[in-house]
């Protein structure tokens, strides 16, 4: 039986494999990543600002709270169900 390269492409016994859709990145999981290393650049960068620093740091943290809360419910509701 002579077959080329190009003839056996993904067939075994006549079928044609199944491939697995590709996987993408959790970008929502993600997050903590990006929140980890600006919490500590504004105590550092503003720190001749003590207001500003004080207000940007706490919307930040709260940001980065409430996107946390938002992953737990919405897990949490997907796994109900």
């Amino acid at each position: 039986m002579s077959s080329t390269p190009d003839s056996r492409t993904d067939f075994v016994s006549g079928e044609q494999l199944q491939r697995p859709p590709p996987r993408k990145a959790p970008f929502k999981f993600l997050m903590p990543l990006v929140y980890a290393p600006i919490l500590p650049l504004i105590r550092i960068g503003l720190r001749k600002q003590p207001v500003l620093r004080d207000r940007l740091f706490t919307v930040v943290l709260g940001a980065a709270l409430l996107h946390g809360g938002y992953l737990v419910t919405n897990l949490y509701d997907i796994e109900s169900k």
